[in-house]
């Protein structure tokens, strides 16, 4: 009998050690980080492949650092590699095959001659064009699934609590669409 009460111990202990463990591995994999994660590349996987499909095979993913920073003015390799928070090396590998590609041009800076400007040129202007109306079907899908105005809340809640962050990476002209405030 006694051996027996040490058997139903021991299972209660394993059983227990279980339940641990999937507490431990659910906290791990179901938190605010992994939440805004799969956000995250649901919104960018459905915005490639429509790329993809308009036409721009050669995009990759990895390229949206630079398009999401470089704006449509002309910047410097270390702005943007600080903006993306990627190393120089890194951003300066992405603008070369872009450049390769034909979406960006990169020339003397003409008030810093050691500096170089990026800039889009034709073919990268049509591609950002493009990537805005596909972010609008994106967000438009969104909508759909979520709501109007839940999308609109949680993307207000992401500006305030980024706005909160003080990210000093952030170009200050990156600013809540809606109200113009610089976040």
């Amino acid at each position: 009998m006694a051996h027996n009460d040490k058997r139903e111990v021991e299972v209660v202990v394993s059983k227990s050690t279980a339940e641990t463990n999937r507490e431990v591995a659910s906290q791990l994999s179901n938190n605010l980080s992994r939440l805004l994660r799969e956000f995250s590349r649901d919104f960018e996987r459905r915005i490639w492949r429509a790329l993809q499909a308009r036409g721009y095979p050669d995009i990759r993913p990895a390229h949206g650092v630079v398009f999401a920073n470089l704006g449509l003015g002309a910047v410097r390799v270390t702005e943007l590699a600080e903006r993306a928070q990627v190393t120089q090396q890194a951003m300066g590998k992405m603008l070369k095959e872009l450049e390769r590609l034909g979406y960006i041009t990169r020339a003397v800076d003409s008030g810093d001659k050691r500096a170089r400007e990026i800039k889009l040129t034709e073919r990268g202007v049509q591609l950002a064009t493009e990537s805005q109306q596909v972010v609008a079907e994106v967000r438009h899908y969104y909508e759909h699934k979520i709501g109007s105005q839940e999308l609109q809340q949680l993307e207000s809640q992401l500006r305030f609590a980024v706005g909160k962050l003080e990210l000093d990476y952030l170009p200050e002209s990156w600013a809540d669409p809606l109200s113009g405030d610089t976040v």
